[in-house]
């Protein structure tokens, strides 16, 4: 079970490495999603016995191992793409977050029907993203030259992408698109990775801001999804839509290597309609995939 804990493990970090996809959605692809949730519950819970505790942290350790090394892998290949293919690695996300969106309206429907005044929310979510996109003082070279500006914006971006742990539908890597910081954090992982400490304040900002976040954040979206449901995928929805405008305007955050510029914002001819095709392929195979384990769990249910 080690090995098969480490593989599923790295396979839940390449999701989570990548807009658009959740290690969640591999976890229940893969057959294990309630093991997971069930072990996170055990571990915050007061009135679980310690053994349980215990079995918990085993299980999420190996869980672990394997997302450590997952993510490591992920993100050498992906700072490598950065500085090479930006905007065909662009291109994808925006098939990944784009063919996202009417999944997330199929499997919501139930929250969204007859509620469309909800819409302000959605509208609101599209307003947000593109302010913050607009207004961004991030660039991939701040992660070595920290200020109280850039500080604060890592924390807080930190507090709200662990948020996607509860939220359906939109994974950390596309809260870290929405800031702008998806490029920097990838960058400052590989330096660490290389042994390279400048972009360390950076990590220890981001950590601490996760950490916050699982203590305050989640605890409120919790609530708000089990009170609010509609307003909040509305919301959801809003965001993710603006998160196409952060994409479009994410390369100007990357550094062109070499050089004192900054790439460009993606054009129609830098767009990649390969790419985004595979984006919405890789989304649908996915969604596949999970009606077949569904349909499968249906039958295996005995009739009463």
């Amino acid at each position: 079970m080690i090995i098969i804990n480490f593989i599923r493990g790295f396979f839940m970090a390449v999701a989570d490495s990548v807009p658009g996809v959740s290690g969640g959605t591999i976890a229940f692809i893969m057959g294990f999603y309630d093991d997971f949730i069930n072990s996170l519950d055990r571990i915050v819970s007061k009135t679980v016995k310690l053994k349980e505790k215990k079995s918990a942290f085993i299980f999420l350790g190996k869980l672990g191992f394997g997302w450590i090394f997952g993510m490591g892998i992920s993100v050498l290949i992906l700072s490598a793409l950065f500085e090479k293919e930006i905007y065909r690695i662009s291109s994808l996300f925006l098939g990944l977050i784009l063919f996202s969106i009417p999944l997330i309206i199929h499997e919501e429907k139930k929250s969204l029907r007859g509620k469309y005044s909800n819409l302000i929310f959605t509208l609101s979510g599209i307003v947000l993203v593109s302010l913050i996109t607009y207004f961004n003082p991030v660039r991939s070279s701040d992660a070595v030259s920290l200020n109280l500006t850039y500080g604060i914006f890592i924390f807080v971006a930190g507090m709200i992408a662990i948020s996607a742990m509860v939220l359906p539908g939109i994974s950390g890597s596309t809260i870290l698109v929405i800031f702008g910081l998806y490029a920097t954090i990838i960058t400052a992982i590989k330096d660490f990775m290389s042994l390279e400490l400048q972009s360390l304040p950076t990590l220890i900002l981001f950590g601490l801001g996760v950490l916050t976040g699982v203590i305050t954040i989640i605890p409120l979206l919790k609530y708000l999804l089990a009170n609010h449901r509609s307003k909040m995928i509305y919301l959801i929805l809003g965001l993710m839509l603006g998160s196409l405008y952060a994409i479009v305007m994410g390369p100007r955050t990357v550094h062109v290597p070499g050089t004192e510029t900054y790439y460009q914002v993606m054009e129609f001819k830098s767009f990649s309609g390969l790419f985004f095709f595979i984006g919405g392929m890789i989304i649908f195979g996915l969604d596949e995939m999970k009606k077949q384990i569904d349909k499968r769990q249906t039958k295996e249910i005995p009739l009463r």
